[in-house]
């Protein structure tokens, strides 16, 4: 398969998913709704899935519970170089990230993402600048939660590195690269090391597991970016602003604990927890039968599974971890609620595999998502303008009299 199969549908393909006439389809072309290019043997046109998924669902008849909705058709769309979704996993910058972390560090997602190639931004001299504040704060929070504890530090970071508003794109890289040292290393507790970062990690929290690195490695590349996910959009908007890269990740911290973004892991943890001594198959139809939903389990594009999800899966029944978390429970709860394993899910299975502290799923997945927030960031900063979305108003009529009440 084409590494941008997942990107593209012929004419024909986007015209049966749309149920339309190729009429229909062009028509669209024209109005800037479907983006259309020529195929690489330039005798015919293919058009962006993405654009053809929008649109569909856009057009649905009957969407489901606007709560449920993972993707929502009326949200703002920006154009972005970063990165997209596609059925096959992320793409970072034309590069599938399942494939990427076969191989690769999270360093090196962080120089495909942020499009550096003149310079190598996590060169062993580019150590984050370290106040005396942000030394006190660090070790006063030393109990505090991995995120919290990060988002005290950087909200002293800016003043302290005398480059934080360099506009040069590999300025901002060097930056980017101090950031996220600096961040990992508060999370860990530890001083800020050029060691490879999945390494840092391993040897803090998981020391005696001879494949904690490696997993902790293609965990990170998974992880790091995810197009324009709410913590995301959250980095942009506070990048448009024209803030530094610092508090643009504060940001991204802060959105990213809630339950239902970066939280999803911890949810998902607990579903792991109930299951270590119980039958599957028993507690899944209990608790289908009572209605509820499963943490880490079904997703707005990945309708057959979460290719991240399934990708370190394998790679941790291969790494010997249960096969009852890597393979029976997302089996049966597919078979029992048509919803298919997404990462969270095995976020949550490589932190019980490894043994793991409590709260490090959210801890992970901000390590890694600052690499993409970084990115999106940059990037706002180049386009240079302030995002300012309207509300649609579904107040009072305008005009209406103002009344007192009185006791």
């Amino acid at each position: 398969m084409k590494k941008d199969s997942g990107l593209y549908l012929s004419a024909r393909e986007a015209s049966a998913e749309l149920a339309i006439t190729p009429a229909t389809l062009y028509a669209y072309v024209s109005r800037g709704l479907v983006r259309s290019e020529p195929s690489p043997d330039s005798r015919s046109n293919r058009y962006r899935a993405e654009d053809i998924r929008a649109l569909k669902e856009r057009r649905a008849p009957a969407p489901e519970p606007r709560a449920f909705r993972s993707f929502d058709a009326d949200l703002p769309v920006f154009d972005s170089a970063v990165s997209t979704i596609t059925e096959a996993g992320p793409i970072y910058r034309g590069v599938n990230c399942v494939e990427l972390s076969e191989r690769d560090s999270l360093e090196h997602a962080a120089t495909l993402l942020w499009d550096v190639t003149a310079i190598d931004p996590f060169a062993p001299e580019n150590m984050p600048h370290i106040s005396d504040e942000m030394r006190l704060i660090a070790e006063a929070a030393r109990r505090a939660a991995p995120i919290d504890r990060a988002i005290a530090v950087l909200a002293l970071a800016t003043h302290a590195d005398p480059a934080a508003f360099n506009r040069a794109p590999d300025g901002r890289a060097l930056v980017g690269a101090r950031i996220v040292r600096l961040v990992v290393a508060t999370m860990l507790n530890a001083p800020p090391s050029a060691e490879p970062l999945h390494v840092q990690v391993a040897k803090a929290w998981a020391p005696e597991h001879k494949h904690a690195p490696d997993l902790i490695r293609q965990t990170l590349v998974l992880l790091a970016d995810h197009e324009l996910n709410a913590s995301t959009f959250t980095v942009r908007c506070a990048a448009s602003t024209g803030l530094s890269l610092y508090d643009a990740v504060i940001a991204g911290l802060a959105a990213l604990k809630g339950p239902q973004h970066g939280g999803a892991g911890v949810l998902a943890s607990q579903l792991v927890k109930t299951l270590i001594d119980r039958d599957v198959a028993p507690l899944i139809r209990e608790r289908v039968a009572l209605g509820e939903r499963f943490a880490g389990f079904g997703h707005g594009v990945y309708k057959r599974g979460d290719p991240r999800a399934i990708s370190l899966l394998e790679a941790l029944t291969r790494a010997g971890a249960p096969r009852k978390f890597t393979r029976e429970v997302p089996e049966r709860i597919a078979e029992a609620t048509g919803e298919f394993v997404n990462i969270d899910y095995a976020l949550a299975v490589l932190v019980h595999s490894l043994r793991l502290p409590a709260g490090s799923e959210l801890a992970l997945f901000a390590m890694a998502r600052c690499v993409g927030w970084i990115a999106h960031a940059c990037e706002q900063l180049q386009f240079g303008r302030l995002i300012r979305p309207r509300a649609r108003y579904t107040g009072p009529i305008p005009g209406r009299a103002a009344t007192l009440e009185t006791l």
